[in-house]
């Protein structure tokens, strides 16, 4: 790709993401979503810093800054690496079925194709934590934004699983297959829930 998905304008973005090209698409919107719920964190995160009411977290939101930014950076990169995972699977559902090549060449594509949306649940399980602390330690004039950043990131974990679901779903070794699923139902066993209830603690504040 001549141009990185990420380095588009936000309008430019989501017209290619609406278009008829192969990418961006699920796998790189979650990615995108799950950075803007980091960054929201981080944004709670700088506006507390210096201020002398929350002068004992000072050491904790600072080292949650630093965290935040390369989880934003890494979910960032995710957006370009799901899009490049998509050309080498696009090009081996096209072999052939009748290639000898057919099968390994479509197994080893969808199982590469598996790679960014796990490390983008994995990013974003890193995202919720933060959020979590954040809302314990961050500004409480900025809460709600703690809970958007916590809605944000638990849509783009699920949205991250289904792109591994689409593709285990079609693996013929169902071994792989099951470790991947296992893997993804884990971290939205734990971690779904832990946003939402950053979420409605953040609804419960509001709104009491």
């Amino acid at each position: 790709m001549s141009e990185k998905m990420i380095e588009k304008s936000c309008a430019d973005f989501a017209a290619v993401l609406a278009s008829k090209a192969p990418v961006p698409g699920g796998g790189g919107a979650a990615a995108l979503v799950g950075a803007l719920g980091t960054a929201l964190c981080s944004m709670v995160g700088n506006l507390t810093v210096g201020r002398k009411k929350y002068a004992q977290y000072e050491a904790d939101v600072k080292r949650m800054l630093e965290k935040g930014a390369a989880v934003q950076e890494r979910l960032l990169d995710l957006v370009d690496k799901d899009a490049e995972a998509f050309e080498p699977l696009s090009k081996a559902y096209s072999i052939p079925k009748d290639d000898p090549k057919h099968d390994e060449t479509l197994e080893a594509a969808t199982k590469f194709a598996c790679e960014a949306p796990v490390e983008m649940m994995k990013a974003c399980c890193e995202a919720i934590e933060l959020l979590e602390e954040m809302l314990e330690k961050g500004s409480v004039t900025l809460v709600s934004d703690v809970g958007c950043g916590a809605l944000c990131c638990a849509a783009a974990l699920e949205s991250a699983s289904m792109n591994i679901f689409v593709n285990t779903k079609t693996l013929l070794d169902r071994e792989a297959a099951a470790k991947l699923d296992d893997q993804a139902d884990a971290m939205l066993r734990e971690y779904m829930p832990r946003a939402r209830k950053v979420a409605d603690e953040v609804n419960r504040r509001l709104r009491g």
